[in-house]
């Protein structure tokens, strides 16, 4: 590992970029500790050229943004054939890594992230920028769920200037535009599609457009519409449909035209809902890859989340136990003839047969054998009361019945 770059210090390595290592590394001048990308400029001389023009200009655009949503670039410079950017430290986790983590987030702290986002994007367009390669690798969440776009710049180069020796454009096919992949000219709006398909994935725990190879996908991008949201993860709003459908829209002047208000309506939308009340874990993952405590699962052992459903309760009904006539069973079961008598009279149907009676015994299940189970409130009995008589009992058992049925009566009939 190299331990010097231009008049930074390096302490270690963060991971590997689209285009070179990132370094964590000290600014001796103010000891201010930075991240440090790197991109290998050992190209062809013609291309080299461009190449290293381009990533000034870029970089120099991208460093006058100063947004809370946008990373902050501080330096840039060439040490060898490498040249760097020294940009903010984040302490925190790639929304990929958090998305890879085998969960989806809640759907309120999907739509803040995205928002944060397209705010983020907003203030570049503002300024004229173009981000060009919006996916979940370049956004970084921070404490308190705070996210961070990175990559201005690079991502431009990489899209415009650098080409496979096949002669494809660099990128990340699942997020590219229709104009993009048709490989014309791009504005704002690009990324606000590459943004609603982020958004898609983090809904439904997959990419609108799918395929066994870059073609393929690109074919689908250019003539699928996706499913919605919703008929994927019903926890997610019918607004939010609408939302993406306008974000995914294949014409540019049916899609949203400005960040600012994609972010609005996520906003809007996000108010709706419920806040989980969880934060998101941005702390590095300690041996490994770790499930975040806030993620809702998408795998795993179906009995377990049965077994977690079931709620703690003695005894429960079986879905055997319906209507009135189940409750006509259970009061041939309990009561004397004459209430049973009475009760018919009341809900207008014939007294239960001695078979239908008989049918009515396993109603009440144990609950280690019952299908999904709705619980019934155990009744304790103080010891110091003397035991109630039965025949007592089973009348309060039909006037209770019969309030119930009488207040079900009056709700509908209201």
């Amino acid at each position: 590992m190299i331990s010097q770059l231009g008049r930074y210090e390096v302490l270690g390595e963060l991971g590997q970029g689209a285009m070179g290592i990132v370094y964590k590394a000290r600014d001796p001048l103010i000891d201010r500790v930075v991240a440090i990308k790197t991109i290998n400029l050992g190209l062809a001389l013609d291309e080299k050229e461009e190449y290293e023009g381009r990533f000034y200009q870029e970089a120099k655009a991208a460093g006058r943004l100063n947004h809370p949503n946008i990373v902050t670039i501080y330096d840039v410079g060439k040490s060898g054939d490498v040249a760097y950017i020294a940009m903010e430290f984040l302490q925190g986790r790639e929304l990929r890594d958090i998305m890879n983590d085998g969960g989806l987030l809640p759907v309120e702290q999907a739509l803040d992230i995205v928002a944060q986002v397209a705010q983020g994007l907003a203030y570049a367009h503002e300024h004229e920028i173009v981000h060009r390669d919006v996916k979940p690798s370049n956004i970084m969440v921070v404490r308190d769920g705070h996210v961070k776009v990175t990559d201005f710049g690079i991502a431009r180069m990489a899209s415009s200037s650098v080409r496979t020796q096949t002669g494809m454009v660099l990128g990340s096919p699942k997020y590219m535009s229709p104009e993009q992949v048709m490989g014309k000219a791009i504005d704002q709006r690009s990324d606000i599609f590459s943004l609603g398909v982020m958004l898609y994935e983090m809904l439904t725990g997959q990419a609108p457009f799918n395929g066994e190879n870059v073609n393929a996908i690109m074919y689908q991008t250019l003539n699928a519409t996706p499913a919605p949201p919703n008929t994927l993860n019903p926890a997610v709003p019918e607004m939010a449909n609408f939302i993406v459908a306008k974000a995914l829209a294949k014409k540019l002047e049916d899609r949203y035209q400005d960040a600012k208000d994609f972010a609005a309506d996520l906003r809007a939308c996000r108010d709706t809902l419920p806040r989980s009340g969880k934060q998101i874990d941005v702390s590095p993952p300690a041996g490994g890859e770790r499930k975040l405590p806030d993620a809702i699962a998408t795998t795993g052992s179906k009995e377990a989340s049965d077994e977690e459903a079931k709620p703690s309760s003695t005894t429960c009904l079986s879905q055997a136990f319906d209507s009135a006539a189940a409750t006509m069973r259970l009061a041939a079961l309990t009561a004397t003839s004459e209430d049973v008598d009475e009760l018919a009279k009341t809900l207008k149907i014939q007294r239960p047969s001695a078979e239908s009676i008989k049918q009515a015994a396993p109603a009440v299940k144990n609950p280690s054998t019952a299908s999904p189970a709705v619980p019934r409130p155990a009744v304790r009995q103080s010891p110091a009361e003397p035991p109630a008589q039965p025949g007592n009992s089973n009348l309060m058992l039909v006037v209770i019945v019969l309030l119930v049925l009488l207040g079900i009566a009056v709700f509908f009939a209201t």
